[in-house]
């Protein structure tokens, strides 16, 4: 006596391709057992009920066989007794053509597939279709109250056999019920981790500092230079932060021997950005002692109780051209009117004078962004900003910006001046301290 399957699956033909193909004696022992596998054990039963979905073929009146996905809830294709199992046939797109097939020839077999742990069992029947209000005892058996779906009739298998199918070849697949139960550690793990770090800022709450009326939260520290980091501020619960022009600055604390003075510094980020802004500081040691304590105090999750943007130097807003120049940590306000520039369409002509490439904040950013547009001078590289020259190659009525250390701006007001330049069209901010009526300071 043989398995079921086995005699119904290995035809023949199937027998002698086997034979021709090396593998009849893999199967051959399969003809001669007392396991039928044609009755439905604990094992069966547990992965049958399992499921919510499988495949299922039936043969036409012409001979070809149609393969159709069903599909419901878990447990929807429900074992009736060791030799039956059963479901409930919900109302679909009504072609019917399985429904059809089994008018002329009550054969099935179904496929059922567990892909997350590459198992497969295959069953051989036949089917009895018995319409809803026929059978209301057996519509009660395969009803799933919880689902909403309209139930036409109710397929009865007789299983005839079945077999279990080797895990070769199933590509690993999963429900979100499956993931969410494989990731729900890692969910709780992160939560409790979430809690513990709650509990640790409670117990050290981030440093606030300052009095005034905007506050910003430092969300973000880079190290742009070996000297330069730059500082991305933000509000405190996100959102949108007041307007800032290009090349406006922010007056910010700063805690110097004890007491809480402010610095400035210029905006350096896009200005068409409304979630942040950037300040880049200088640390000098040589200086007043605020870019000394930025370095040393700044942290992110700090927050900064700072001005609102200060507007002291801006681009003008006629057709105009416009000549950028900077030097060194005064590319701050310089590198916001580039991006406005660039936004209007109105063409950048950006001179960066540093000391070596590497000492240049920003200037992978800047090469990347505005392209032909932007012109660096390398005193290691023996290139030097000559004003005379640029103002020379200028375009006519050109208005010129410069923010960099005094002896810059003094070198490029004396050339404007010696060209006939009115004032109103040589327009600066300079990083370094003592008073000037004509020209804004900013920190380093």
């Amino acid at each position: 006596m043989g398995r079921v399957f086995s005699d119904i699956a290995f035809t023949p033909a199937v027998r002698a391709m086997q034979t021709r193909m090396g593998s009849r004696s893999v199967y051959a022992p399969q003809d001669q057992t007392r396991d039928r596998r044609d009755a439905l054990t604990s094992d069966e039963v547990d992965f049958i009920e399992a499921r919510d979905g499988f495949y299922q073929a039936t043969v036409s009146e012409s001979g070809w066989p149609y393969v159709q996905f069903r599909g419901g809830p878990t447990g929807f294709l429900k074992v009736l007794d060791a030799k039956t199992v059963g479901y409930a046939d919900f109302r679909g797109n009504v072609q019917y053509i399985s429904v059809g097939n089994l008018q002329g020839n009550d054969r099935v077999s179904i496929i059922l597939m567990d892909y997350a742990n590459q198992r497969r069992l295959k069953i051989l029947g036949r089917v009895r279709l018995v319409d809803a209000a026929d059978d209301p005892a057996l519509m009660s058996r395969l009803e799933l109250p919880n689902y909403r779906a309209r139930v036409e009739r109710a397929f009865v298998i007789t299983v005839d056999g079945y077999d279990w199918n080797c895990p070769q070849h199933i590509t690993p697949r999963f429900t979100q019920a499956e993931i969410e139960n494989a990731v729900a550690p890692l969910h709780a793990e992160i939560a409790q981790l979430k809690e513990a770090l709650e509990d640790a800022q409670a117990a050290v709450a981030p440093a606030r500092l300052g009095q005034g009326p905007l506050a910003l939260v430092i969300s973000g520290i880079r190290q742009l230079t070996p000297r330069v980091r730059s500082y991305e501020l933000r509000a405190p619960r996100g959102g949108e932060l007041p307007q800032a022009l290009a090349g406006s600055h922010l007056d910010v604390p700063v805690r110097l021997k004890g007491a809480v003075s402010t610095r400035r510094y210029s905006i350096a980020s896009d200005p068409s950005r409304r979630d942040v802004y950037e300040i880049a500081v200088l640390r000098d040691q040589e200086g007043r002692g605020g870019s000394v304590a930025v370095h040393a105090e700044f942290q992110i999750g700090m927050t900064l109780f700072c001005s609102p943007p200060g507007h002291d130097f801006v681009l003008h807003v006629d057709d105009r051209p416009a000549v950028l120049i900077a030097g060194g940590i005064g590319i701050t306000p310089i590198k916001a009117m580039a991006h406005q520039l660039r936004a209007e369409g109105r063409g950048v002509n950006l001179h960066y004078a540093v000391r070596t490439r590497t000492d240049a904040p920003y200037l992978d950013v800047l090469k990347s962004t505005f392209g032909a547009g932007l012109r660096v001078y390398a005193a290691d590289e023996l290139q030097r900003l000559d004003p005379n020259r640029l103002i020379a190659l200028s375009a006519p009525g050109s208005v010129f910006y410069v923010c960099g250390p005094q002896r810059l701006i003094d070198a490029f007001r004396s050339a404007a001046k010696a060209a006939g330049i009115a004032e109103e069209r040589v327009r600066f901010e300079r990083f370094s301290a003592g008073p000037d009526p004509k020209g804004k300071r900013l920190d380093l």
